[in-house]
């Protein structure tokens, strides 16, 4: 059984890896330094990257179609 390609490229799924660990990082840092709310923007961009991550995953867990021709 093979299974389905993502709709992400190997390295654009580093990249978003990456955009994720450092929104996150981000956030605890930048509520800590500074006093406003700008922080929830760093946590929205972050669960957004994660969500595009975990339909990735979904979709490539998915079993490949097989072409009956």
């Amino acid at each position: 059984m093979h299974q389905a390609p993502g709709f992400l490229s190997v390295r654009q799924r580093r990249w978003a890896w990456l955009g994720f660990v450092l929104a996150a990082l981000q956030a605890p840092a930048s509520a800590l330094l500074v006093a406003d709310d700008s922080w929830l923007f760093s946590v929205c961009v972050a669960l957004m990257v994660a969500t595009v991550i975990l339909a990735d995953d979904a979709m490539r867990r998915r079993p490949a179609r097989a072409d009956t021709d």
